[in-house]
């Protein structure tokens, strides 16, 4: 399990993907590790996809001992999906402490329960936990969320880490039928009024620095 933190109270983690196979990284999609994010704010703290370690393995000790005193320290965490393939681990962390809550774009919910359980559902423009901000992603019921406290744009699958380094969109494949290539690209334009700083992917390495003009030359 790789941790790092990326700004005071902002922790990222990465995985290998438990249900990964090669197959996944075909046509462009995405790689065998996962990652998942911790951002302790004035409001509580937020787990954004969160994918705890297998049991038995050496991390799995190591990860819920260092989310038990993030609990203890900050107050129940809210788990905020941003897709509802990334159901992962919200299920555990919502049995495990008490006053947890597991909230989902309303959209999703559906697809979300045959997955996870969840406490609350959301709308775009609704209130989130820890001052976030839900951002339609355009597909499948999918958000990015913003976090204007940290100057961070979270993405699911719509927005991959390139090669080098950067971001990417997801592939045509991933988008629905009805919906044109340029069309999708015309529709996440207004993600650069957002003074981003750093981009955290959840497939791929988190973008650190001038996340606005990585954003931009994704969707250019």
């Amino acid at each position: 399990m790789q941790v790092q933190e990326l700004k005071s109270g902002l922790w990222h983690w990465a995985l290998p993907h438990p249900d990964w196979t090669p197959g996944e990284a075909e046509n462009g999609g995405w790689g065998e590790i996962v990652a998942s994010y911790s951002l302790e704010t004035p409001g509580g703290l937020v787990l954004v996809d969160p994918l705890a370690p297998e049991p038995g393995s050496p991390e799995h000790e190591r990860f819920w001992g260092a989310l038990d005193r993030d609990v203890e320290r900050a107050g129940p965490p809210a788990v905020l999906l941003t897709v509802f393939w990334h159901a992962r681990s919200a299920g555990s962390i919502l049995e495990r402490y008490r006053d947890a809550s597991v909230w989902v774009h309303e959209p999703a919910a559906a697809a979300v329960r045959e997955r996870v359980a969840f406490t609350n559902t959301f709308r775009i423009g609704d209130p989130l936990p820890g001052g976030l901000e839900a951002l339609d992603a355009r597909r499948s019921g999918e958000v990015l969320l913003w976090s204007p406290e940290h100057r961070a744009l979270v993405a699911g699958d719509v927005l991959l880490g390139a090669p080098d380094g950067g971001v990417r969109l997801c592939p045509p494949s991933w988008l629905p039928e009805d919906v044109e290539p340029e069309e999708f690209r015309s529709s996440l334009q207004p993600l650069l009024e957002l003074p981003i700083e750093l981009v955290l992917l959840t497939h791929g390495e988190p973008v650190l620095a001038g996340g606005r003009e990585a954003v931009a030359r994704a969707l250019a």
